[in-house]
């Protein structure tokens, strides 16, 4: 039983090419004249029914020739036709073929219109059978068109247009120049996806035409199934064969998850790829050729372009859930975050490409995976968040070094900046009715924050203070309270420094900067306390005076004892501090400055007021063995983390 296009809401006769009754007056049929004048009025109108009765012989040479004409390319009569084909073979043949058609299709349309006890049954059969052997015909005909001028999309033409087809239809692709001959050559241009931004020519345009030809007059006579079947099934798989020539491959759910992240990551890129070129370029194309074939057949068009394009569209939005529901972890952010921004940069062009009834499910596929990409984005931004409280690496940093923890948050940090409209946007609709999933007791006291800031804004700064949370903990871990200092001192810095030179000083503010420099400037007054108070006290003047009796003055014993124990406590800060490390010269410098400004006069002023009471003690280099310039030069060596100060300590048993 064929399906009549009635079914869609649309007459069959409303559908028959215009060119039908042109056709049927050029052969001079009397009997169907009457139904070219009908038609001709308006294009593609129904044919009204005749006041004239036909006779039996106009009608029987009507159809004695039509059905002459289609059994000759019959395949089970005509050896010829089963060699040949119309269209390839014998172009000349292609108008006479149409007529016959038309004038078969215009006879059945006439003789519905006469009264059933009119009607010749068996006339009626004769036509019917000769439509369907010239609509077996024509599907095979245009079978053999899409099969033979139908192919794959070249990936390297949608980057190098000079090698692309030669049906191609932007021209604008391919720039000429003149050579030194004189000569005009092609120069190839490269294009960044985002200019992959039209529709191209999928088949030559010269058999376009021929191809809408044949698929209106199968509609029209109730082969629409059988027509669209054909084209389907092989525009379908050169549209699968064009994605999966950018690299794309077919991939379950499961199979996206079980991957490997360093796998995973360029499958996505691949992806990003894939989704650009097939939305800007594919998917357009596809619909284009769907109109142009079905041409005044919207509904038809809009049908074969769903089942032909579903198939390849939802193997793209698959691979984006595929990743939405996947195992969380903060390294995949970023890729997650790029996806999103992918699909939200398309929705509207997936929107305009399936639009329709047809395409209902696809539309609503990429809105619900774009929203569950969003929803992967900001999980896993909390999921980066927790595991950043949880980290709780027992090992302290040698040297009291950047933590390896910080470093990571940082560089996050700096990545993250650069989706910062995109996070604000996630982060704000998932708060919108709820509270805040900002920790405010990491927030402390910031007065900082007001009520414009952004949620981004808002979650960087919890997530600095959770960061300085979990640094304080460790640095608990070291024994000497001024190494404690000093890994404060280098991480803040460190915080410090990677806010100023990125885009994350934007989210925080020069406040924010501000009061965190100030942070390690405590950190650094800490470390100095901590660390030279001891060698400080022995430069003191306390307890060296003596008096009593009938005179005073100064005990040698007590200042021969202040500069041992001054030697011997600045020996152990250089043999235990050449280790330790300050990573950032800047900082280095200004803490070994602060330190020597600290010591040196203390000790220039110390070693002039009683250097005289041991310049005639036996051996006094025992006890004066460093000058002014040597602890400098011991201060300069100091932070490196290396054994730079090593020659210098040797001499601290040799000088003894």
């Amino acid at each position: 039983m064929r399906l009549w296009l009635s079914e869609l809401g649309t007459a069959p006769s409303q559908l028959w090419p215009a060119r039908m009754g042109e056709a049927i007056t050029r052969e001079g049929n009397p009997a169907v004249a009457h139904v070219a004048a009908a038609a001709s009025p308006g294009e593609g109108q129904p044919p009204a029914a005749s006041s004239t009765r036909w006779s039996c012989d106009d009608i029987e040479t009507t159809l004695a020739a039509a059905e002459e004409t289609v059994k000759k390319w019959d395949f089970e009569t005509s050896e010829e036709a089963r060699q040949s084909l119309l269209w390839e073979d014998r172009p000349d043949e292609v108008p006479s073929y149409l007529d016959a058609v038309d004038s078969i299709w215009g006879l059945l349309e006439s003789l519905s219109l006469e009264p059933s006890h009119r009607r010749d049954s068996e006339t009626v059969d004769r036509a019917q059978n000769a439509l369907q052997l010239a609509m077996s015909r024509l599907e095979e005909e245009l079978s053999s068109l899409l099969e033979k001028h139908s192919e794959s999309v070249d990936p390297d033409w949608l980057f190098d247009p000079v090698s692309g087809p030669s049906f191609g239809s932007t021209t604008d692709d391919i720039a000429s120049q003149s050579s030194d001959e004189g000569e005009k050559e092609e120069t190839a241009t490269s294009y960044p996806i985002a200019k992959f931004d039209f529709p191209i020519d999928m088949l030559p345009p010269e058999i376009v035409p021929d191809l809408s030809i044949i698929a209106t007059r199968m509609v029209a006579a109730g082969y629409k199934t059988e027509c669209c079947q054909v084209y389907i099934s092989i525009r379908k798989a050169v549209l699968e064969e064009s994605i999966s020539r950018l690299g794309l491959e077919k991939l379950s759910i499961e199979e996206v998850q079980k991957m490997l992240w360093e796998i995973l990551e360029r499958e996505i890129a691949k992806w990003i790829q894939a989704t650009k070129v097939a939305l800007g370029v594919l998917f357009p194309s596809e619909k284009q050729l769907c109109d142009q074939v079905f041409t005044d057949l919207p509904l038809v068009s809009e049908y074969c372009f769903a089942e032909l394009a579903r198939g390849a569209m939802m193997q793209l939005l698959n691979f984006g859930e595929a990743i939405a529901i996947s195992r969380r972890s903060p390294e995949k952010l970023f890729k997650i975050l790029d996806m999103y921004e992918t699909l939200r940069d398309l929705i509207d062009k997936i929107n305009s490409i399936f639009c329709g009834p047809a395409c209902l499910n696809v539309r609503s596929e990429a809105m619900g995976i774009l929203t569950r990409l969003g929803e992967d984005a900001c999980g896993t931004f909390a999921e980066f968040e927790n595991a950043v409280q949880r980290e709780t690496s027992k090992s302290p940093v040698p040297g009291g070094a950047v933590h390896p923890l910080t470093r990571y948050v940082m560089n996050y940090m700096r990545f993250l900046s650069d989706y910062t409209d995109t996070l604000n946007g996630l982060l704000d609709d998932r708060s919108s009715g709820a509270p805040m999933s900002t920790d405010e007791s990491a927030l402390g006291s910031v007065d900082f924050l007001s009520e414009d800031t952004s949620p981004l804004s808002a979650r960087v700064v919890s997530l600095i203070q959770h960061l300085e949370n979990n640094l304080e903990g460790k640095s608990k871990m070291y024994r000497d309270p001024a190494l404690s200092f000093l890994f404060m001192m280098n991480n803040c810095n460190y915080v410090v420094q990677k806010v100023k030179d990125s885009e994350v000083r934007t989210l925080l503010g020069d406040d924010w900067i501000r009061r965190h420099t100030g942070k390690v400037r405590q950190y650094h007054n800490g470390y100095q306390r901590a660390a030279w108070s001891k060698v400080l006290s022995c430069l003191r003047d306390e307890g060296i005076h003596v008096s009593g009796g009938f005179t005073s003055g100064v005990s040698r014993t007590v200042l021969k004892e202040r500069f041992k124990n001054f030697n011997a406590a600045f020996e152990e800060i250089i043999k235990t501090q050449s280790t330790w490390i300050v990573s950032d010269s800047q900082l280095r410098t200004e803490l070994q400055i602060a330190i020597a400004e600290m010591l040196l006069p203390a000790y220039r002023s110390f070693l002039g007021r009683f250097r005289n009471h041991l310049d005639l003690e036996k051996n006094p280099e025992k006890y004066l063995k460093y000058t002014t310039d040597e602890l400098e030069a011991y201060l300069h060596d100091l932070f490196e983390g290396s054994s730079g100060s090593m020659n210098r300590r040797k001499s601290f048993s040799t000088a003894a």
